[in-house]
């Protein structure tokens, strides 16, 4: 299963990079994340691998996530006309997931934010929630981007929310 979501978020390309990369600020927008602990490496930095726990509603899941690609390495000073790459891979029981985030200028002060996200599922019970849920994968990924978009420009922290 493959699907591409985007949005537009009203601050400069350097500084979404650079609140997208930041591990101290994950809690704030990624909702459901329990747990996010390198297990080699640095942060962010291709070749990392770190441990990941989200809690979706009662049901937790868990995975390795290995950073594929970073471009920039340094997210200070990026060129203007630059497209900036995030991508990951994350590996569970019965599940594997690549996520692919460009970020590009749309204009002097927004950032266009796209991710393609490819999802392979193994044993019977994670075909079936593939099979007959693709669209809350989609939706699932679109809210992250709408918690990050409120964060980044607002301030707004999704442990505070109410869902």
């Amino acid at each position: 299963m493959k699907y591409t979501v985007s949005i537009e978020i009203a601050l400069p390309l350097e500084r979404v990079a650079q609140l997208l990369a930041d591990p101290a600020h994950l809690p704030k927008w990624l909702r459901g994340l329990v747990l996010h602990e390198p297990l080699s490496g640095t942060h962010g930095q291709v070749g990392t691998t770190s441990r990941v726990v989200f809690q979706i509603g009662n049901q937790k899941i868990e995975g390795t996530e290995t950073i594929t690609r970073r471009e920039p390495v340094d997210l200070h000073e990026i060129p203007s006309g630059s497209v900036v790459h995030f991508d990951r891979e994350i590996v569970g029981e019965g599940m594997w997931n690549a996520v692919r985030d460009r970020l590009t200028e749309a204009g002097p002060q927004t950032t266009l934010w796209e991710s393609e996200s490819e999802y392979r599922f193994s044993g019977l019970l994670m075909r079936l929630t593939g099979l007959l849920m693709p669209g809350a994968f989609r939706k699932q990924s679109l809210q992250h981007m709408q918690d990050f978009k409120a964060f980044a420009e607002q301030g707004q922290d999704v442990r505070n929310a109410k869902d």
